[in-house]
């Protein structure tokens, strides 16, 4: 399968520029130079950088200057720190992936579509000239399977333009059920062989999102351990998860989570790849920090145990907060084992 070099071990800058309540004081403190710093000190090649439209444009969709200096910063920056960069639209007018934001139209909405891709070409005309240390993921994690056929045409549509603009640039995209590796076969056929798949993995989703408040029917208080067996963690799923979600029914019962859990899941997707010649990428991985820090430890090193055997770039969900920071106190303890396997 083809490598991505320069994207193959990364962090996200969540909630700076998205998924956040868009102040200028966020803006100009959640991230700075410093942590830009940190993460080439840490040695990783890249990170992804979500950002929502409102950023960019205001309701009416009349764009709006100053929230491209924040960009342009991390640009700058990860230039100067020898960092590769990805610039993902986590949002765009009339899509949101997050629970209680949700507001489809998007699919249906010309105006809305052509919203998106004026969004995207002045994104292509302002970076598009930077080169391979920057690149574009198109939106973030689209939820129903129903969208399939009509986001496969609005993205043709949108790698059209971008083209037209920046022949050269890589472009990401990804697949329904927020990116799930199983929607990957599904996708449009790589239109050049500067298209990169992504998806996202949080499996066993029971494991890494234990209490997590947002999924409906999860219980808060509910904690698990890593080394619960599969056929607890089937249980757990029964009670706990409405999601979506890769199961336990072909492996023992009374065995514990191992790597060829992540191997048996990604195969498919790295067969896929090697058929149509298209790098794969995770654009996002984690545990939720209510989740023992050790235990945390071991589910990275398995992760990244199946990542590095099939060469797949990823990076980690988030740098700091969003319940899932690397940076947040809960991680001190084990934070240099945890960057060995970014």
């Amino acid at each position: 399968m083809r490598r991505w070099k320069g994207y193959e071990h990364g962090v996200n800058f969540g909630g700076w520029l998205s998924q956040c309540d868009h102040t200028i004081e966020r803006y100009e403190k959640f991230i700075t130079e410093e942590d830009v710093k940190q993460v080439a000190a840490w040695g990783l090649d890249h990170v992804r950088v979500p950002i929502d439209y409102n950023l960019l444009e205001d309701d009416q969709g009349t764009p709006t200057d100053y929230g491209y200096k924040y960009i342009d910063r991390a640009v700058e920056w990860c230039g100067r720190y020898g960092l590769n960069m990805i610039l993902d639209l986590h949002a765009t007018y009339g899509f949101s992936f997050d629970a209680g934001e949700e507001n489809n139209s998007f699919f249906a909405s010309k105006e809305c579509q052509d919203r998106f891709y004026r969004l995207w070409e002045a994104l292509a005309k302002r970076y598009g000239n930077v080169g391979d240390r920057l690149a574009f993921e198109l939106l973030n994690e689209v939820t129903d399977k129903e969208y399939c056929d009509i986001w496969n045409e609005i993205a043709g549509e949108c790698i059209k333009r971008v083209r037209a603009i920046a022949p050269d640039v890589y472009i990401i995209i990804g697949g329904y059920h927020n990116n799930c590796i199983e929607a990957l076969p599904d996708l449009r056929m790589p239109d050049d062989e500067r298209i990169v798949y992504t998806f996202h993995f949080y499996e066993p989703l029971i494991f890494t999102h234990q209490g997590a408040y947002w999924i409906p029917g999860m219980d808060t208080s509910f904690r698990m351990k890593i080394t619960d067996t599969y056929g607890q963690m089937t249980q757990y799923t029964k009670e706990q998860l409405s999601q979506v979600s890769i199961g336990f029914s072909k492996y023992d019962p009374d065995a514990t989570l191992d790597v060829t859990y992540f191997e048996n899941a990604f195969k498919e997707a790295v067969e896929l790849a090697e058929e149509r010649n298209v790098p794969l990428y995770c654009g996002e991985h984690g545990v939720i920090d209510r989740v023992d820090a050790e235990d945390t430890l071991g589910w990275y090193r398995i992760a990244s145990e199946a990542f590095n055997k099939f060469s797949i770039g990823r990076a980690a969900w988030s740098y700091k907060e969003m319940d899932f920071g690397l940076t947040d106190d809960h991680m001190a303890s084990v934070l240099p084992e945890v960057l060995k396997c970014l």
